[in-house]
């Protein structure tokens, strides 16, 4: 047992196992060299502000789209600015001094606006280039120039990138800043490294905690828009199930009716011939057949708790009885019908009846108290339904909800599974309407 144990612990080919130590080692010189080495000077120009903000949406045409690139001139205003005290503290005679002194201090500032980490890099060549000619000054070892160079960079180059690219820089200007004090620092007064660290510590802190929160928002935003997709989803689904589940009654019934008479068509006529048994034969098998499948699909859709209905499913002749249910719950509401009433299929009264239903109950929910009124017309060609409400006696007290829930959906599912068209909002008065055209082609509508 011991021999095999060690078998298993020692790596392939002999080699000594690593220590936890070693390995978060390498893993961070790894993690060091893909982020401040790797395509360190690739091409990543910062992109300009977006103008439909709570602020920027409020400028004008003419100033908005210059807003957009408020980021690049605030940029370029600090590199001026650090530009003027290099300009200032080596004299600012327009020496060739001072000008090369000037370009070190804005160049890496600038170039943080294409090449971020480039920038970091080109601001750490240019402080000890800087220092060559400030050789009285007495802070060391950034000159004022590279001091206020050096901390926009950080600053920059930490909002355009990762937290962890800004824990790196902060800790190579660290062992810079040391490394030269120690063995660089020459006849210099004093050290101004722990300034910097703590000014740039405090400023990159600032933008960390900027940069979790906005990505922390951007998660809950795209969290909320997964979830209110899927909800959506879920809902869509469930009302198809749901109608799927009330047709079923309404097609199983003409399909056995086919079938039915079918079956007994031959009876009525005396010596019928062979062909047409064979005919009525056909089409009562092909009737059963299609009635067997539509109950296997409605097993596939169906709930485990779905229990069919035992009654008919409603038409709009079982209208008055609603409207008498819905009275009893408090709504004041109202019936008007105009047209010729005649029967409609089966499929059309049975959605129309729904969708008054779900219109009511909407009503019920969103608009306590309110009054309502149902209007059906039996047009030429389909038939028109509008429901609408009025406002809540407390509308004022409470925030209307109209369109939050899942009833418009359901009322556009059939609405679209019917080539019908649909409107719904809220009207002047501060009530909701809901209208509502289904198409019944004449052919229909006669064999109906």
């Amino acid at each position: 047992m011991t021999e095999t144990t060690q078998t298993q612990m020692t790596p392939p080919g002999g080699a000594k196992p690593r220590s936890p130590e070693f390995r978060l080692a390498a893993d961070a010189l790894r993690g060091l060299r893909q982020d401040m080495f790797h395509d360190a000077f690739a091409y990543r120009p910062l992109p300009r502000m977006r103008v439909d903000g709570p602020l920027t949406r409020r400028l004008p045409e003419g100033i908005r789209k210059y807003a957009a690139w408020t980021p690049h001139a605030a940029v370029v205003a600090a590199g001026l600015f650090a530009m003027g005290i290099a300009n200032t503290a080596s004299g600012g005679s327009g020496s060739f001094i001072a000008l090369v002194c000037s370009l070190l201090a804005l160049l890496p500032v600038l170039l943080t606006l294409i090449r971020p980490v480039g920038a970091f890099w080109f601001s750490f060549a240019a402080t000890p280039a800087a220092g060559v000619f400030f050789i009285k000054w007495s802070d060391w070892p950034w000159m004022p120039g590279s001091f206020v160079t050096h901390l926009v960079v950080l600053t920059v180059v930490a909002l355009r990138t990762r937290p962890r690219i800004a824990a790196w820089m902060w800790m190579l200007t660290a062992v810079y800043g040391f490394v030269a004090e120690i063995f660089f620092q020459g006849g210099y007064y004093s050290s101004n490294t722990v300034p910097l660290l703590f000014v740039s510590a405090v400023a990159l802190l600032v933008v960390t905690v900027l940069q979790v929160r906005r990505e922390a928002e951007q998660e809950v935003t795209a969290h909320q828009s997964e979830t209110a997709q899927e909800r959506s989803r879920r809902t869509l689904l469930e009302e198809r199930t749901t109608i799927a589940r009330e047709l079923h009654d309404v097609v199983a019934h003409h399909m056995s009716v086919v079938a039915i008479q079918a079956e007994a068509a031959p009876y009525r006529v005396e010596n019928p011939p062979p062909e047409l048994e064979q005919a009525f034969v056909t089409i009562r098998e092909n009737a059963v057949a299609a009635l067997t499948e539509l109950r296997r699909v409605l097993g596939v859709v169906r709930a485990e708790d779905y229990e069919a209905p035992d009654a008919p499913q409603p038409t709009l002749a079982d209208l008055d009885t609603l409207l008498a249910n819905v009275r009893d719950a408090g709504l004041t509401v109202g019936k008007a019908v105009t047209g010729a009433v005649r029967e409609l299929p089966q499929g059309v009264e049975l959605s129309a009846y729904r969708i008054v239903q779900e219109a009511l109950s909407n009503a019920l929910r969103h608009a306590p108290g309110a009054a309502a009124r149902v209007e059906i017309g039996y047009v030429l060609g389909g038939l028109g339904l509008r429901i609408v409400n009025g406002p809540a006696p407390t509308a004022s007290l409470t925030k209307s909800t109209h369109g939050a829930g899942h009833g418009i959906t359901g009322m556009r599912e059939r609405v679209s599974m019917l080539d019908g068209e649909m409107t719904a909002g809220v009207t002047g008065d501060g009530g909701y309407e809901v209208a509502v055209f289904l198409p019944v082609p004449a052919t229909v509508e006669e064999t109906g």
